[in-house]
């Protein structure tokens, strides 16, 4: 009884770990893109010429923190479905 006792607290602070990862992430993925596009509203608006060479630059940081939120969603998802801490646990209560 003792290793499912251990394997649902597993199960449930696993639970509450990956929603933080995607909640937190989501957070902060939309907080950094809202800055960086309010900076280059505010860059187009100083300097309109500077524009398409600022556009570029936006776009591919756009790119890499929707990036770094993904890894983030697959880490969590890995843990979901694939958890090693619960193998772990049951190798240990054979």
């Amino acid at each position: 009884m003792e290793t499912i006792q251990a394997l649902a607290m597993v199960q449930a602070y696993t639970g509450i770990g990956i929603g933080l990862i995607i909640g937190l992430g989501a957070a902060g993925a939309c907080i950094g893109v809202a800055i960086m596009c309010s900076s280059f509203l505010d860059g187009a608006a100083r300097q309109p010429e500077l524009m398409p060479a600022l556009q570029g630059k936006v776009f591919l940081l756009m790119g890499l923190i929707d990036a770094s939120f993904i890894i983030g969603v697959g880490l969590a998802m890995m843990f979901a479905f694939a958890n090693p801490l619960a193998g772990a646990i049951l190798a240990a209560g054979q």
